[in-house]
């Protein structure tokens, strides 16, 4: 073959390849969008929002199927309903969904340097590796193992003391209480009870903080309106960043005068709590990326979110579901009455042996899971299910509506942790690895402190049903579960009940830890 032949064929093979790619991408520009209601011009499908998004958009995925788009304003979004359609989005397609979107509160209260909400790239790989290894490993937790059980022990005491005097308890600010101070011992070495002030502030914050990351911005998804504060989101999350700053402000600058007074890092050893980690990493000027005072305090403001709400709600809402399910609270105590026994309370490393116990949990999660929907933002236009899902399109996984889908569960909408015993659901675990039940995530952007929220939960619901029975304060029959919108789906109304003690008092030595 001569020159003239050979680069014949090589124009003859660009040409084609050019033909073919041209084809191929008029086929995908001519791929249906997926369905949904009709739009409005401007504001999109905003008009059909309620409150509580992911009731919204169940209702809207009755109608219209499991894959259904939408429009928030101008901004497209993608509203998944099936553990299939969730498996598509993030797993096989995870690196293409790998960002989130931010918003005017986010950007605001967070500094702009949110580790939660920033995108795949280096700085938040840093972090994720250093909370996977470092300060979320096994290590560490086991570390920490202590401090639980320490402020555990305290919430037992309080709801003894109540329970023996026949005073009325508010479960939902002590569970607050509880879970503040665990974060804020491991984050700060600092219990809440003891600076209640401080404490206060910061839990307030913590509610609204959840709250305003729920809220969807006109000024953010309606181009024309960027310059308006309409819904004076921008102002109330002005003013949490201003409190927030001078809570955090205070403690850091009180820990670097520590710090610098002991001749500087933070005592060396495994005493270090994790804002002296962070400050390590910030003054050593070698970490693979720049770290800086205000990715340190996003950071901190990220740990007592995903840390504070979540385990709090999710312990709630078992307890409410134990309270209108008295059987199932029954059962729950008898084997941990069984397997533990009356000479000691319930650790984080029973969970093996409480098979029920750990099925409750999970039947807890799939009703009432406490983020009741992922969140994602695609980078690149892909094909999924045949349906063309574009570039920079908003991408909610709405996992408790999987959770009451009767195609998956029966009797959905019963509380019957013995689903999680029968044979067809039983290695269905809340790890991530199974679609039909994700209160952490799954994949890269799943929760890092998941493992610290397991032990938690086991621990702190299986304390409270092994020592104490529980009723309405008002003494009516069933818990009213109404849900409160926001990021995360908390109850609507305080939990206040009474406790009646189911132990001996004796378990609860004033020096002694369990």
């Amino acid at each position: 073959m001569d020159t003239v032949e050979i680069l014949l064929s090589a124009a003859l093979f660009l040409l084609s390849a050019a033909l073919l790619h041209t084809i191929l991408t008029k086929t995908r520009h001519r791929l249906p969008s997926p369905p949904g209601p009709l739009a409005l011009p401007i504001i999109g499908h905003l008009h059909l929002l309620g409150p509580r998004l992911h009731h919204t958009f169940h209702d809207l995925a009755q109608r219209y199927g499991p894959l259904i788009q939408i429009h928030l304003g101008s901004v497209p979004c993608v509203v998944v309903s099936t553990p299939e359609l969730a498996r598509e989005f993030l797993k096989t397609h995870e690196l293409i969904f790998s960002s989130r979107k931010h918003s005017t509160a986010i950007d605001i209260v967070t500094y702009d340097s949110s580790f939660a909400f920033s995108p795949y790239g280096p700085y938040w790989k840093f972090i994720k590796k250093l909370c996977t290894y470092e300060l979320l490993g096994a290590r560490n937790l086991n570390h920490f193992q202590p401090i639980r059980t320490l402020e555990v022990k305290s919430f037992l005491e309080i709801l003894m003391k109540r329970g023996k005097l026949g005073e009325t308890v508010n479960l939902t600010e002590e569970l607050v209480k509880l879970t503040s101070n665990v974060i804020s011992h491991m984050m700060l070495s600092i219990r809440c009870s003891e600076t209640e002030g401080e404490a206060e502030a910061a839990r307030t914050v913590i509610r609204e903080v959840t709250q305003i990351f729920g809220e969807f911005d006109v000024a953010d998804i309606i181009w024309f309106c960027k310059n308006f504060d309409f819904q004076g989101i921008r102002k109330r999350s002005e003013d949490i960043q201003r409190r927030y700053d001078a809570l955090l402000e205070k403690i850091i600058t009180d820990r670097e005068k520590l710090r610098r007074s002991n001749g500087g890092g933070g005592g060396g050893g495994e005493a270090r709590d994790f804002l002296d980690m962070f400050l390590d990493v910030m003054e050593s000027g070698k970490s693979e990326v720049n770290f800086t005072r205000e990715h340190l305090k996003a950071l901190i403001l990220d740990f007592f979110t995903a840390g504070t709400d979540t385990t709090a709600i999710a312990t709630e809402w078992a307890i409410a579901e134990l309270m209108n399910n008295p059987n199932v609270l029954k059962k729950a105590q008898e084997e941990i009455d069984k397997v533990i026994g009356p000479d000691r309370l319930v650790q984080e490393s029973d969970a093996a042996n409480l098979p029920y116990l750990q099925a409750i949990i999970k039947e807890t999660f799939r009703l009432h899971p406490p983020i009741p929907m992922l969140s994602r933002k695609s980078v690149s236009e892909c094909v999924i299910d045949g349906y063309k899902i574009p570039a920079k399109c908003l991408l909610f996984v709405n996992i408790w509506s999987m959770g009451r889908n009767p195609k998956y569960w029966e009797s959905p909408m019963v509380f019957r942790p013995e689903r999680f015993l029968e044979k067809e659901n039983s290695s269905i675990d809340i790890k991530g690895q199974h679609f039909e039940l994700l209160p952490f995530g799954t994949g890269r952007r799943g929760c890092p402190g998941m493992l610290l929220a397991i032990q938690e939960v086991i621990v702190i619901i299986g304390t409270m049903v092994q020592c104490f029975d529980w009723k309405l304060a008002d003494g009516s029959g069933q818990v009213d579960m109404t849900e409160r919108s926001g990021l995360t789906a908390p109850r609507a109304y305080d939990l206040v009940c009474r406790v009646v003690p189911r132990i001996d008092p004796p378990l609860f030595p004033a020096s002694d830890p369990f």
